[in-house]
């Protein structure tokens, strides 16, 4: 697809000359030979010459800019049908004719307002209808001996850049700095006057009235001026806010398949609340976050309501609603692990999902540093462990924005130094305040045996777990914007029957910042802390105590190792956590990234991070492949402050899908 700019009417008075944007072109994507990411330049051949027909060979010369050449490409007539050759000389010259009306727009839409194109026919300029005979003669002279000789010469001119950008009210007056900030018309050095550039400023325009809720901003017009002596444009935009409204009743279709009243419930909006593309976004966020649904489409009216309010559309369709997946991971220092999952996202038509979870590693395979203290501890393990667990949803209660969460399991949880054997149960209400904020509470109930380099702990406990979340993140895989928030308080007392009474509070929060407008450069930070209290460091069983390392932690040092060290120099755990993050995120290409990072953290034998002993510190470097579905991070993480006497490696490799928080 083409924008086209075409240098119209000459305006004397400055020298200039006045510039109309003509409508949208779409073409069609000419044929191709097998070309790997077209590095070889391949074409098709032409048909070979024959007594019927005069198929041609066509060159177009004067540019090196890829860009242009496809643009070109896809607007020549000659050069979309070079397979399909015209019966005679007359044919290939009103080809040819139509080239020349229209490859220059192409060049002054690339901002080259005096760039020129010629077409010679086997030598033969094609000028016009004064032109036709000669070269329809000198076509006709290759007929069943060879392919007429087609050459397009483009000359660029000098590059027109865009001086200044202004936008005023249908009355022809500017905008207030308040309205339209001086950054939406600010024009750089050197920026080429194409006519890409000048649409993306009208609608950057356009979207800053929208945001300021008014759904019907509109361009009435454009008008771009050049200066043929110094080469620049300058524009103006008449830009119509429009009403201003607010958001109206959302309307909700959907199939027979999901209930109506859950749908509504993700919908937080109320009639009257601020318009805004955002807004309306949100909604369509909200309600895609239903697992039972597959398409949502959100669309807004075409006029306002008596209330002066837009209202909304949702449509939506329910999805597959059974799932199987399998996933694998590996790390060099954790080992391989296979994730097996079974989903039923819709179970009774009410939204309720199933899933059933199985999750097998063996730590045998990576880097283990224990594996001796271990059997001179008497923990005795094989490295394979796993969990097995179900859990069911059923979102929208009666309506409203209440969901019920239910899980059991049993796992086998085994670790460089320990390993515990354990089962349980929990129940959970929680409350959706909005698309970004919610709070639960639930019952939870856990029995199992942990063993480690300082004994065997036997645990019961039932606990009353509390937690709320808040997200404004753009993205659950690659966030660029926004905060994460989670923190939760279980209280596990000894009156319910905890055997030991322990109290366990977490909390983690992640924020993401982009430099630029395109969000190719993102800074992106992560902290964390953890403490259990109410019992000494050996009666806690190992999995409800706190240690960092490894690919979601401290990176480069082995999972779950640092902290407090016990006999035979094994990692037992601490009463506390402390560990941050701090990454680079730099796209180099729409599809390639890299990401320089710098971890922290330590788990610490007090109820409170102690801050004189050590945290560990490590650098690194990932590469990230950007999918639809979000980036594959491959990180290479250093430790930079080894343990004595751990023979750790210097360097260790992590593997997954998303980014690392």
């Amino acid at each position: 697809m083409h924008v086209r700019m075409n240098c119209l009417l000459r305006s004397p008075a400055i020298g200039g000359v006045l510039f109309g944007l003509a409508s949208v072109i779409v073409l069609p994507e000419p044929a191709r030979a097998f070309d790997l990411f077209g590095l070889f330049g391949s074409e098709e051949e032409p048909p070979a010459p024959s007594a019927g027909a005069l198929p041609y060979s066509l060159r177009i010369t004067g540019t090196d800019d890829s860009d242009i050449l496809r643009a070109l490409q896809d607007t020549s007539t000659l050069y979309r049908l070079r397979q399909e050759a015209p019966p005679d000389g007359e044919g290939l010259v009103r080809r040819a004719e139509a080239d020349l009306r229209r490859l220059t727009d192409v060049l002054s839409g690339y901002g080259y307002c005096q760039g020129t194109v010629s077409i010679r026919i086997d030598g033969v300029p094609v000028t016009g209808e004064s032109s036709l005979a000669a070269a329809s003669r000198a076509a006709e002279g290759s007929r069943a001996r060879a392919l007429v000789p087609v050459k397009i010469a483009v000359d660029l001119g000098p590059l027109y850049t865009l001086r200044t950008v202004r936008a005023l009210d249908p009355r022809g007056r500017p905008f207030s700095d308040e309205v339209l900030p001086e950054r939406f018309t600010r024009t750089g050095d050197d920026v080429p006057a194409r006519s890409a550039t000048v649409l993306a400023r009208e609608a950057k325009i356009v979207d800053r009235f929208r945001a300021l809720g008014h759904p019907f901003a509109k361009a009435v017009s454009r008008d771009p001026v050049v200066d043929d002596a110094a080469h620049v444009m300058d524009v103006t935009f008449t830009i119509d806010p429009g009403p201003m409204a607010g958001l109206g009743e959302v309307s909700v279709k959907a199939t027979d398949g999901i209930d109506p009243a859950v749908i509504r419930s993700f919908i937080y909006s109320e009639p009257g609340d601020p318009y805004s593309p955002k807004a309306v976004s949100d909604i369509r966020r909200s309600v895609a976050r239903i697992e039972g649904l597959g398409a949502v489409r959100v669309r807004e009216g075409e006029t306002l309501d008596a209330q002066g309010n837009l209202p909304i559309f949702v449509e939506v369709s329910e999805r597959e609603r059974n799932l199987i997946g399998v996933a694998a991971r590996y790390s060099t220092v954790d080992g391989p692990g296979v994730r097996a999952y079974y989903a039923n996202r819709n179970l009774w038509g009410g939204g309720e999902t199933l899933r059933l979870d199985a999750d097998i590693y063996y730590l045998g395979l990576g880097y283990d540093p224990f594996a001796t203290q271990r059997k001179l501890a008497g923990i005795d393990t094989t490295g394979l462990g796993g969990r097995l667990s179900a859990t069911f949803v059923k979102p929208a209660l009666g309506g409203t924005r209440n969901d019920l969460l239910a899980n059991v399991f049993v796992t086998r949880e085994v670790q460089q130094s320990y390993f515990v054997d354990a089962a349980g149960a929990s129940v959970a209400l929680r409350h959706r305040f909005s698309d970004t904020f919610s709070a639960q509470i639930g019952l939870d109930g856990q029995v199992g045996r942990s063993k480690d380099a300082i004994g065997t702990v036997d645990y019961r406990l039932i606990g009353l777990p509390l937690s709320v979340t808040y997200d404004s993140t753009d993205s659950l895989l690659d966030p660029t914007e926004g905060f994460r928030v989670i923190a939760s308080a279980a209280p596990y007392p000894g009156f319910l029957g905890s055997d030991p009474g322990i109290f366990v509070a977490k909390a983690q929060g992640s924020t993401y910042y982009a430099l630029d407008d395109e969000r190719k450069y993102v800074l992106a930070g992560r902290l964390g802390f953890g403490s259990v209290s109410g019992a000494r460091l050996d009666e806690i069983p190992d999995n409800f105590r706190f240690f960092a390392g490894g690919g979601g932690s401290v990176r480069g040092f082995a999972f779950r190792t640092l902290g407090p060290r016990g006999p035979f120099n094994l990692p037992i755990g601490g009463r506390s956590l402390l560990e941050a993050s701090i990454e680079a995120r730099i796209k180099i290409t729409d599809t390639i990234g890299i990401v320089p990072f710098f971890d922290a953290g330590t788990a610490f034998a007090s109820t409170l991070p102690d801050f004189d002993e050590r945290i560990r510190k490590a650098v690194g470097i990932g590469v990230r492949y950007y999918t639809g579905i979000g980036p594959i991070r491959a990180d290479l993480a250093f430790p930079l402050d080894r343990i004595k006497g751990n023979r750790e490696l210097p360097a260790a490799l992590y593997i997954s899908l998303g980014q690392a928080f």
